[in-house]
């Protein structure tokens, strides 16, 4: 299937590693121009190296999302080189495990900055050139937590659900426009931070890593996480023209953990 999207330009944040940098990739390979933004030099260099294999060309910056100057000069930098962006997808780095209570006002401040702010901000800036060519994608990934709240992750769950409130004021202001503004719930995707978080848990829990995984799995009805490219290939959908009718919404990929409707 042509999903339309060669020669497109799609800006990728958090794009270094696990699922920034499988879709980054899977935008590659339909052939759109990737530009990415990451705050580890060595995992973006790793990235920027994989597209460049795909035989696409990729623009890249070291950038802390904490650093709102630094975010904005790299993006106008971006636009400009590459002639506007056409897709963004919305991704940042998750923040440390915690309760809901007894977070510091300067942690909510900093984490707030970083995974809500900075996408905001991002956005407003990639926004007239889409409205200008009527033509554009919003796709911000979020966690289960937002439909879910995931224990002893109290700041993923509060800030992440923020950026659904949003997503979908933001889909209606622009829908007009030609460009869609979409919501991608991952589940228990097998990268990096995913690791991080059931090594948290085995040893809150007395238990090997096997075990949580184990544990995990069981209460996925597919009995085992996913794969990144699982991932990227539904937001790649999401930023193509196939996907064109299809605005204001959350799709999961999760396997069918989330026990919700």
């Amino acid at each position: 299937m042509d999903l339309g999207m060669k020669g497109k330009t799609a800006l990728v944040l958090c794009a270094g590693g696990g699922l920034g940098r499988a879709i980054s990739v899977a935008m590659a390979r339909e052939g759109v121009v990737v530009a990415l933004a990451d705050i580890d030099e060595g995992m973006l260099t790793a990235s920027v190296a994989e597209i460049k294999a795909a035989g696409v060309r990729a623009v890249s910056g070291v950038v802390d999302l904490n650093n709102t100057a630094a975010l904005k000069s790299f993006v106008t930098r971006v636009s400009q080189e590459l002639g506007g962006i056409d897709i963004l997808v919305n991704i940042s780095g998750g923040p440390p495990p915690s309760k809901a209570e007894n977070v510091s006002p300067e942690q909510w401040s900093k984490q707030f900055q970083a995974m809500v702010v900075s996408m905001i901000h991002v956005t407003d800036i990639v926004l007239p050139g889409m409205r200008a060519k009527k033509w554009g994608r919003i796709i911000t990934s979020t966690s289960s937590g937002v439909l879910a709240p995931i224990p002893n992750l109290g700041i993923s769950n509060t800030l992440r659900s923020a950026l659904v409130g949003w997503s979908k004021t933001l889909a209606s202001e622009v829908a007009d426009d030609g460009i869609t503004v979409n919501i991608v719930i991952p589940g228990r995707i097998a990268t990096g931070r995913i690791r991080q978080l059931d090594e948290v848990r085995a040893a809150r829990e007395d238990k090997t890593i096997e075990e949580i995984v184990r544990l995990s799995t069981a209460s996925i009805p597919m009995r085992r996480y996913g794969k990144p490219e699982e991932y990227a290939n539904v937001v790649v959908f999401l930023a193509s023209d196939k996907a064109s009718y299809i605005t204001g919404t959350m799709i999961r990929v999760d396997g069918g953990m989330i026990q919700t409707v």
